[in-house]
């Protein structure tokens, strides 16, 4: 199972077009203390028709993530900022993994960031701060999934 982990999302549209790409692969989607209202209003809309096979869970902090989600934040997890070392092509994903991905202004909070499992989606143009979420989240999301061979 792969786990896709907001952390702070801002902005509704992004959340509701990560949702329907976690609908067409089957994925689950955990969103932790979102700043918005998952409503047809805001993010439902992008999400279109495809809510009813979206696996969504709403945490209000990490903790109750790591808690309710049986997640162990010190062997388990991939996180992606653009301050990682590492690029998201060099590692191994596992069957069961959890890819993190932070606010669209602020990225991942440092704190929750494990050593050594920091990974980066390589932007050429140095004026260019970052992707787009929902474009980073579809990149890292079809790497793991070509990785397990369950693309054809």
């Amino acid at each position: 199972m792969i786990n896709l982990v907001l952390v702070n999302p801002h902005i509704p549209q992004n959340t509701g077009t990560i949702a329907r790409t976690v609908a067409a692969t089957k994925t689950r989607l955990h969103v932790i203390d979102p700043l918005f209202e998952i409503s047809d209003k805001t993010v439902k809309r992008a999400g279109l028709d495809y809510w009813p096979y979206v696996d969504i869970h709403l945490y209000d902090d990490y903790e109750s993530f790591c808690a309710k989600a049986n997640f162990n934040a010190q062997t388990a997890g991939w996180y992606f900022t653009k301050k990682a070392s590492h690029c998201y092509t060099n590692v191994q994903f596992e069957k069961e993994t959890f890819l993190f991905f932070g606010s669209e202004s602020e990225g991942l909070p440092p704190e929750i960031i494990r050593p050594g499992r920091g990974l980066r989606i390589p932007i050429f143009e140095p004026e260019v701060r970052s992707l787009n979420l929902s474009n980073a989240v579809n990149i890292a999301l079809y790497e793991v999934l070509r990785q397990h061979g369950t693309l054809y």
